[in-house]
């Protein structure tokens, strides 16, 4: 019974560093920037957009070129943050590699 004692424990640890990185992450700011930094799209650490900018030389008649830098400055952001988390769940398993779609609640 010990084994199963100590694994709890482990459970109980890897819990509340899950908890911890959770918080880290409401807290993280990535920022995607396209159209040579003209575009910026700022994301916390779990996707949701905090903010955008977009420089004032873009404000004309090409709609179109403003909503694609627009995309590719959140896909930016996105990648970012996804790198953010795979480095942080790194962390948190000790390197140890998860099973592909493994959802730990992020």
């Amino acid at each position: 019974m010990k084994n199963l004692g100590d694994m709890m424990k482990q459970m109980q640890e890897v819990q509340a560093r899950m908890q911890e990185m959770q918080a880290r992450l409401e807290d993280l700011d990535v920022v995607g920037t396209s159209g040579a930094g003209l575009v910026s799209v700022t994301l916390n650490g779990k996707g949701a957009m905090k903010g955008i900018s977009i420089d004032q030389s873009l404000m004309s008649d090409d709609r179109e070129m403003l909503e694609d830098l627009i995309v590719a400055a959140h896909a930016d952001a996105r990648q970012k943050m996804e790198t953010a988390l795979a480095e942080e769940m790194k962390q948190l398993t000790g390197g140890l590699p998860l099973p592909p779609g493994l959802n730990l609640g992020f």
